[in-house]
C-alpha cells in the first residue's frame, strides 16, 4: 500500500507533464540559441523561473539541438522534451555552476557541479521524448583527492533533498561522471528512461542515496560503470525501494547495494530484471567485458542493510554474479564522525535467478570474524560458470575486511559455487551449479558457519 501511496503521489505530475496546456512555456520564447555553437543557458533558466513563480506548468524543449551549462529546476516545475529535442552540456567547465548543498553527506563538503540541478524542490519532473546528452568525454579524468567525480566533472543530473520527484521517458546519454543522482530524495518514480553511459570513468547508470519511497520501473540502462546502484553517504537509509522490469548492461555491477553504506539499506525489493552485456564493447573504463556481478549486496561502513528481497532476474554473464558482503572498511561520511562498530547485514532473500556464461570465479556469502551475515536465503537458482579449475584453492588468507568490495577481490574462489564464511541461518534451497569447463572445485566451501 505505501508505494501504491508513492506512484499516486507523482501521478498529477505525469498528467501536467503529460499533456499541452496553458500553462507551457516553450525555451525559444525566451531567447534560445537555434544551434549548438551559442549557449541557451539563460534562456532556458529564465522559462524555468517563470513556470515556477506562476505556480507551475511545462518547460518545454521543442525538436531541435541547443547547448546549455548549469540549469537550476524549481517546485511544480516539468522539464519535458519533445521528440527530437536534444538538450546538449557545454565543454567548457566554466559554463557549470558550483552549488554546496546543505544537506552533509559523503560527496557534499565541497562545491559540485551539475548539467541539471534541484536542491530542496517539491513536485518537480523531467518527461518526454527527447534526449539530454552531457558529452562527458569531454572531461578528462583528473585525480583531486581520490575523486573528482562533480568537481572537475560534472554530473548529468543531480537531486538533493526534493519531494515527488518523476523522471520519464527520455534519454539520458554520456555523462562525465554519474548519469544521475538522487540524494536524500522521498517519493521518488524514475519510469522508461532509457540511459547510456559509456564515455568516461564513473559512468554509473543510476545512483539512489538515501532515498525514502522510491520506485524505478521499465528502465533500459547501458553503463560502464555500476548500472542501478543504492548508496547511503549519510546516515540516511534508502529505505522502501522497489526496482522492476529493468534491462541492465554493466561492465562493473549491474543490480548493487552499496558500496558507500553509512546509514543503510531496508525494505529493499528487485525483481523481474534482464542482466545482459552491451551491445557496444568500445570503449571500457572499469570492470570487465561481461561484468563483475549480476547481483551484489554490500555493507560496509557500519550501516544496517535488512529486508532485501531480490527476485527472477534473468543475467547473461558476469564473472562472479551473486556476492553478499559484510565488510568493516568503516569509512565515515564527516572526518569528525568516525565508524566505530561494524555494520549489520541480515534477512536477505535470493531468488528465482538465472545465470548463464558467468565466469570461474563463483560466488560468495561473507562477513567478517566475529559479525557473520545472518539469515540468507538463496533459493531456486541456477548458474552456469565457465569451470576449468583443475586443483583445489584455499580459503583466502588475507579476508580483506577493511578493503574496498568487489566480487572479484579474492580471485578464483574455493568453490565453483559458494564460499560462505562467517555466517549464521544461511540457507540454499534448489540451487544447481554447472560448469562448462572440467573444475575440480566443490560446489560449496563454508568456513565459520553456523
Amino acid at each position: 500500500m505505501e508505494q501504491l501511496r508513492v506512484v499516486l503521489a507523482t501521478l498529477a505530475i505525469i498528467i501536467v507533464c503529460g499533456s499541452a496546456s496553458a500553462s507551457d512555456y516553450v525555451i525559444t520564447k525566451y531567447g534560445t540559441a537555434t544551434d549548438t555553437t551559442r549557449l541557451s543557458t539563460t534562456a532556458v533558466q529564465k522559462a524555468i523561473d517563470k513556470c515556477s513563480r506562476d505556480g507551475g506548468g511545462r518547460v518545454v524543449v521543442p525538436s531541435g539541438s541547443f547547448k546549455i551549462g548549469t540549469i537550476f529546476l524549481r517546485s511544480n516545475v516539468c522539464l519535458w522534451l519533445e521528440a527530437g529535442a536534444t538538450l546538449y552540456g557545454s565543454t567548457d567547465i566554466r559554463d557549470y555552476k558550483p552549488v554546496k548543498p546543505d544537506y552533509l553527506s559523503l560527496r557534499t563538503h565541497v562545491e559540485t557541479i551539475q548539467l541539471i540541478y534541484a536542491e530542496g524542490a517539491r513536485n518537480v519532473s523531467i518527461d518526454g521524448y527527447g534526449t539530454i546528452d552531457g558529452r562527458g568525454v569531454s572531461f578528462k579524468k583528473q585525480i583531486l583527492d581520490g575523486s573528482d567525480e562533480g568537481i572537475a566533472r560534472p554530473h548529468l543530473l543531480r537531486m538533493v533533498k526534493c519531494e515527488n520527484v518523476s523522471v520519464r521517458n527520455v534519454t539520458l546519454r554520456n555523462s562525465a561522471c554519474w548519469m544521475q543522482h538522487y540524494l536524500a530524495c522521498d517519493k521518488v518514480v524514475i519510469d522508461g528512461v532509457k540511459v547510456f553511459n559509456r564515455n568516461n570513468h564513473n559512468n554509473d547508470g543510476l545512483d539512489l542515496d538515501g532515498c525514502h519511497d522510491a520506485v524505478v520501473t521499465n528502465c533500459i540502462i547501458d553503463s560502464d560503470d555500476d548500472g542501478i546502484v543504492l548508496k547511503s553517504t549519510s546516515p540516511r537509509l534508502c529505505e522502501g525501494i522497489i526496482i522492476s522490469n529493468c534491462i541492465v548492461s554493466s561492465h562493473c555491477n549491474a543490480l548493487k547495494l552499496g558500496t558507500e553504506s553509512n546509514g543503510g539499506f531496508r525494505n529493499v525489493s528487485i525483481s523481474n530484471c534482464i542482466v545482459k552485456p552491451s551491445a557496444d564493447q568500445s570503449t571500457r573504463y572499469f570492470g570487465l567485458e561481461r561484468g563483475i556481478s549480476t547481483i551484489s549486496v554490500e555493507m560496509v561502513d557500519g550501516g544496517v542493510l535488512e529486508d532485501v528481497a531480490v527476485s527472477n532476474i534473468t543475467a547473461e554473464g558476469t564473472e562472479s554474479p551473486i556476492f553478499v558482503r559484510l565488510g568493516r572498511r568503516n569509512r565515515p561520511y564527516a572526518s569528525d564522525i568516525p565508524v566505530t562498530s561494524t555494520g549489520v547485514l541480515r534477512r536477505v532473500r535470493l531468488s528465482n535467478i538465472t545465470v548463464t556464461g558467468a565466469g570461474a570465479t563463483g560466488c560468495s556469502v561473507t562477513g567478517v570474524p566475529g559479525m557473520p551475515v545472518e539469515d540468507i536465503t538463496l533459493s531456486d537458482i541456477s548458474i552456469s560458470m565457465q569451470g576449468g579449475v583443475s586443483e583445489d584453492i584455499a580459503l583466502p588468507p588475507d579476508e580483506k575486511a577493511e578493503g574496498y568490495p568487489e566480487a572479484t577481490i579474492w580471485g578464483k574462489l574455493p568453490a565453483k559455487g559458494f564460499m560462505v564464511r562467517h555466517g549464521r541461518n544461511v540457507k540454499f534451497r534448489n540451487v544447481e551449479i554447472t560448469a562448462r569447463n572440467s573444475d575440480a572445485r566443490p560446489d560449496y566451501v563454508y568456513d565459520d558457519v553456523e
